[in-house]
């Protein structure tokens, strides 16, 4: 694609995964209309840059000859830890990326349309596009629901939900049906005052800038979405879902672990596959471990199985599994370090995703029509199962707390089985209504356009 002449936009992502991917794909949709993209990117948590020639990036370091690295202790294991992890982020690079963004404008001859920062670095992003003169948009990684239970936590607190109280686990909380108390996002936590910062602070950036950019589609949250138009008052523009524009990215590169696991999946039944996956940062015991592999060996169905490695707390890789598992599950299972999730999900093979119910892999699930397995960590994840399971209804909740092998091959079965509700119907048609979107007189293609024509006019 010809780039536009002189038109250069500079993305600032957090470094995680469920946030760098959905940023290197909006950067993709960018440059696909013509934009010359630079990515500025943390030390912290540095991808594989080679992946994406398409780019310039310019990586920022936070630490000082002979200090010691703030963030090295930092553990990210837990929604609390978590947090505090951003608040160093933040702490750390706000010089770094305010030097990098004044050097980056004043660079060659192109103009800078904008800056693209993630929501959660706040308001500090904002001060300094004002103080180099250059407007700011923020990319919002998450639901746009989960975005109006943060504005909803001051009301929260008054009626005495935050902090949350354990004997209030399971009550609904009125002003936002069908979310119970155990939904909101801060029930890792008994004092949640660094994550209200952080949330404020989030807040706030966004109702400074120049417009909020949401990985969603109208059809999936327009309730929610005009919720947070009429709370934040700026441009807002639903272009998701990001990675069905994935014919603009550069094609990933293919490895015999792909082959293989393509092999494996090509020799299953259609729908027959239970694919189980929970993300980039949960970590879980060793007797939730002994559960997950015993549920899915019991529920007598074909399983892949994502086990990253020291996903188990103290344990490298697979060592806890009963012994002769993998013997035992011959070619019935097969467990790996990584897949390539969007073609997991597309193959006719899976049947259902079992999944920790981050954003990111909630809206490939749904863009598939496979149905979920809803086991939330933490943070938004509890509030996406919620609305999986009981708003959208293309998926069941499976509990943390509910976490022995009887109860996974029950909800597998139920999931699989369908029971006659009509699961995989909804799943169906709810991925012919993001398809639609993306079609030429859908809402994410022509907000896509106001998207485009907005940013060049910030220098008009």
């Amino acid at each position: 694609m010809e780039e536009r002449k002189g038109r250069r936009i500079i993305m600032f992502p957090l470094p995680f995964t469920g946030h760098f991917n959905p940023m290197i794909e909006l950067a993709g949709i960018f440059h696909h209309r013509g934009f010359s993209i630079t990515i500025i990117h943390t030390s912290f948590n540095l991808p594989d840059l080679s992946r994406h020639p398409h780019f310039t990036f310019q990586t920022i370091t936070h630490i000082k000859e002979g200090e010691e690295d703030p963030l090295s202790q930092s553990e990210t294991s837990s929604g609390k830890d978590l947090v505090v992890l951003i608040g160093l982020l933040k702490q750390c690079y706000a010089e770094p990326f305010r030097q990098s963004l004044a050097a980056e404008v004043g660079v060659g001859g192109e103009t800078v349309c904008c800056l693209v920062s993630d929501a959660l670095w706040g308001r500090s992003t904002e001060v300094v596009a004002q103080e180099i003169g250059v407007h700011r948009l923020v990319l919002r990684t998450g639901a746009a629901v989960s975005f109006c239970v943060y504005t909803a936590f001051p009301l929260l607190m008054d009626k005495g939900y935050l902090p949350i109280q354990d004997s209030r686990l399971d009550e609904l909380v009125t002003e936002l049906p069908p979310l119970k108390v155990k939904d909101l996002p801060v029930t890792v936590m008994k004092e949640p005052e660094d994550l209200y910062r952080l949330l404020n602070d989030m807040l706030e950036g966004a109702r400074l800038s120049s417009g909020v950019i949401w990985n969603t589609f109208e059809d999936l949250e327009r309730v929610s979405l005009l919720d947070c138009n009429s709370k934040l008052q700026v441009p807002f523009f639903p272009i998701g879902p990001f990675h069905k524009y994935s014919d603009d990215l550069p094609p990933k590169t293919k490895n015999k672990d792909d082959d293989e696991i393509t092999d494996w999946l090509n020799k299953q039944e259609p729908q027959s596959v239970v694919y189980a996956s929970f993300g980039s940062l949960a970590a879980i015991d060793e007797k939730e471990f002994i559960e997950i592999a015993l549920g899915l060996k019991n529920s007598k169905r074909p399983f892949l199985w994502v086990v990253r490695q020291c996903m188990v707390r103290g344990t490298e890789w697979l060592e806890s599994l009963p012994y002769g598992f993998l013997e035992n599950i011959g070619q019935t299972g097969k467990i790996v370090k990584w897949v390539n999730q969007l073609e997991v999900l597309a193959h006719p093979a899976v049947g259902a995703f079992w999944t920790h119910c981050g954003w990111n892999s909630t809206l490939e699930s749904i863009c598939e029509g496979v149905p979920m397995i809803c086991t939330p960590c933490f943070s938004d994840q509890h509030l996406n199962a919620r609305y999986i399971a009981d708003v959208w209804r293309v998926g069941m909740v499976l509990e943390r707390s509910k976490m022995e092998r009887k109860e996974i091959e029950k909800v597998i079965t139920s999931v699989m089985m369908e029971k006659g509700d009509g699961l995989r119907e909804r799943c169906l048609k709810l991925k012919e209504r993001a398809n639609f979107s993306l079609s030429k007189d859908g809402s994410s293609s022509k907000y896509l356009d106001k998207l485009v024509s907005h940013v060049l006019s910030f220098d008009s």
